[in-house]
């Protein structure tokens, strides 16, 4: 391994919506995904080449125990906020939408333009939910939390059934089927 390559840490968590992978770098919390295969870093190292990122994978619960800590408070329903320090990738306008997705309280929803329209940028609408869709740190960013104008639960990378469980989960069930 070459001394000046960054590490990132895994490990997986089973969680009432599924087992999820879990990682983090030295900034922080970089990737919370569903494994879309057996490997369960499969998605990480297509998430880290896409990142242009020459990284060494490391499995080690305890750096990334933290976050998993906190994430079996929020499936417990004892934690409604996390802290944990981000380590947001993407391009400045998703990690704008990144942030903002984060302001988005616990139990309760926004729409894709009121994401647009809260970054000020009111006819992003699309370009917001391409963001949504890339969001590499799932639920920690809540982008399950962003549905349709009409009140529709639209587009979930882990799939429409997570995303009404974590919704359900937050006790926010005023959506459309």
């Amino acid at each position: 391994m070459n001394q000046c390559q960054p590490i990132i840490a895994w490990s997986t968590l089973k969680s009432q919506v599924g087992v999820m992978t879990v990682a983090v770098s030295q900034q922080g919390l970089c990737y919370l995904d569903f494994p879309k295969k057996e490997d369960p870093i499969f998605g990480l190292r297509i998430w880290a080449s896409k990142q242009a990122r020459s990284t060494h994978f490391e499995q080690n619960e305890q750096a990334c125990a933290p976050a998993l800590t906190q994430l079996l408070e929020y499936f417990d329903r004892k934690r409604k906020e996390f802290d944990l320090p981000l380590d947001f990738t993407g391009t400045p306008f998703q990690q704008l939408v990144y942030r903002q997705l984060c302001r988005i309280p616990y139990g309760t929803v926004a729409s894709y333009k009121q994401v647009a329209e809260a970054i000020g940028v009111p006819k992003a609408v699309r370009a917001v939910g391409g963001a949504n869709n890339k969001n590499p740190i799932s639920i920690v960013v809540p982008c399950h939390r962003v549905i349709g104008a009409n009140g529709s639960l639209v587009g979930y990378g882990g799939g429409l059934e997570i995303k009404k469980n974590l919704l359900q989960l937050e006790g926010f069930s005023e959506y459309k089927d």
